[in-house]
């Protein structure tokens, strides 16, 4: 007899409001595939990309689901055995609509709701409206979360210095009456109470305030999410924490697709080994494993299958590596060694107990300025090569091919492009302009490996997400093209004796971290494409 999922809810959540909102088709794929593994239970992660009746400006243009998709995704995951649970936001993370002045003047700072503003309820009555007609799971996930700067904007203008806990639980108190209107069971996310205690989340000794823990409605459960650890004795203080807090809680763990365009299944299935194990022992009854989209959803969910597979035998108490290997090879069709190898761009010479994401800061770091090239300790380039013929052979796989195919082009830029601007400070500096040419043809090199790499990687982001977000994906790619073809102009221009320097390599570099003059020489994680790209102004 097959094992049973040692949980009351185990799934997984799809963030579908970082640019990447995954297809109708697409999500239901991912239903077939989950409950195939044992899976019960999927949440959608929408902060404004969904239909909310009256709200036009609500997810305008950002490829928001309509409300007949999510009846009919609803529907198909009934059929199927899989609760699907809204996730919204309710106070912080709506970034996105704070653009239209229909709803600038019920901002408190930043993407934080104003709370205390009726204008903020009546918004708020309308997200549970539009849901209730197309979930018929009773429990929402309403966010809460990360408000860090929560009664210090407009609230503090209108009331002053306040108890920030106390204005967290009246906010939290008033959009679960409105939930209770609904039907709906709320599950927040539990960081707050830790934060405005404390100051910080994850601190097992955190005392919260009993007046407070009073104060939380009866229907209001609490997640305590952690993705940043391997140490199960971290998962089972901390569980213990949230417990004092509530006993119902929930835990969300991590599969990380959130820091570039490589997966991370290693460290992702070492994480939730440890978290869940910490939630069987302690009794934690819902459990689900996020995957979130950051800094542009560039990671396809897919590429998580391996991480996705482990933690469904893991919960089922299934720690036999090779039976678990051998499940998913009959599951998918590609051993689980193999499908590993997508971590390999992301992962190049750096343990798995570490997330490190250089694959995509070294993809963007400038040719000239190389505000990145502190990170380098050597070798990078022929680490990149060999990565790509690693991950050839699988390009042609029939159905997960495409998803190699994105990694293996990833590669062959890098395989130029890691040292190029490194490469091209030390010719310039030791002034051997003979090299220049040489130098030149690699620029004009990697323009091509980037233009192949834009076509499979935009056959892979049509193959699973809606067409809204891949605006950006063509900015940022469509500007580092453009600015490789003027460095490499720029250079031949110097060659020429056009032009007698070039300003940005005549600028002493500085350590990225902030060390001035000592470079550290080794990876880091740092998702922030502005970031990587320039230290001028970019929005």
């Amino acid at each position: 007899m097959e094992n049973k999922i040692s949980f009351r809810r185990f799934g997984t959540m799809l963030d579908c409001s970082r640019n990447a909102v995954m297809q109708v088709e697409s999500v239901k794929k991912w239903i077939d595939l989950t409950t195939g593994m044992g899976y019960n239970t999927l949440l959608l992660y929408t902060e404004d990309t969904y239909e909310v009746d009256g709200n036009p400006y609500f997810g305008y243009m950002r490829g928001r689901y309509t409300q007949e998709e999510l009846k009919e995704l609803d529907h198909y995951a009934a059929e199927k055995g899989m609760e699907l649970i809204p996730c919204i936001q309710t106070l912080a993370h709506l970034n996105a609509i704070v653009r239209w002045p229909a709803y600038r003047p019920h901002v408190d700072t930043n993407d934080i709701l104003l709370a205390g503003d009726e204008k903020v309820y009546e918004l708020i009555d309308s997200m549970f409206a539009s849901v209730s007609k197309c979930f018929t799971s009773r429990v929402i996930n309403i966010g809460m979360d990360e408000a860090h700067m929560i009664g210090r904007g407009k609230y503090y203008d209108l009331h002053g210095d306040s108890d920030r806990s106390q204005i967290l639980i009246d906010h939290v108190k008033k959009v679960s009456d409105i939930g209770r209107k609904y039907g709906f069971t709320l599950t927040m996310w539990s960081d707050m109470f830790f934060r405005l205690a404390v100051g910080d989340y994850y601190r097992a000794d955190a005392s919260i305030n009993e007046n407070i823990k009073m104060q939380i409605p009866d229907n209001v459960q609490l997640i305590y999410w952690d993705y940043y650890s391997t140490d199960k004795a971290r998962y089972d203080q901390m569980i213990t924490a949230n417990k004092k807090i509530r006993d119902d809680i929930w835990f969300a763990g991590g599969l990380w697709t959130w820091t570039g365009f490589a997966p991370h299944n290693g460290y992702s299935m070492e994480a939730a080994k440890a978290a869940l194990q910490s939630c069987m022992e302690h009794k934690v009854q819902d459990v689900f494993l996020t995957m979130w989209g950051d800094n542009g959803g560039e990671c396809s969910k897919y590429a998580l299958l391996p991480a996705l597979y482990y933690a469904s035998e893991f919960a089922k108490g299934n720690t036999d590596t090779e039976d678990i290997k051998h499940g998913f090879k009959e599951m998918f069709g590609v051993s689980f060694d193999d499908f590993m190898l997508l971590d390999l761009p992301g992962t190049p010479g750096v343990a798995a107990d570490r997330i490190c994401n250089a694959e995509k800061y070294l993809f963007y770091n400038d040719c000239f300025t190389g505000l990145l090239d502190s990170t380098l300790a050597g070798g990078e380039n022929g680490q990149y090569a060999a990565c790509a013929k690693e991950l050839a052979p699988f390009e042609k796989q029939e159905e997960w091919g495409y998803l190699f195919a994105t990694q293996k082009a990833l590669c062959k830029v890098l395989s130029i492009k890691a040292e190029l601007g490194q490469k091209t400070r030390q010719v310039y500096e030791a002034g051997q302009k003979e090299k220049l040419p040489e130098l030149i043809g690699d620029y004009r090199m990697l323009l091509e490996k980037l233009e192949e790499f834009y076509r499979v990687y935009k056959r892979q982001w049509f193959a699973e997400n809606k067409p809204h977000g891949f605006d950006v994906q063509d900015i940022r790619l469509g500007g580092l093209m453009m600015r490789v073809k003027s460095c490499m102009e720029r250079l031949q221009e110097f060659y020429e004796g056009n032009i007698s320097t070039i300003a940005e390599l005549e600028e002493k570099q500085l350590d990225f971290q902030g060390d001035e003059e000592v470079f550290r020489k080794e990876p880091i994680r740092y998702n922030n494409w502005g970031g990587s790209v320039t230290t001028n102004i970019i929005s």
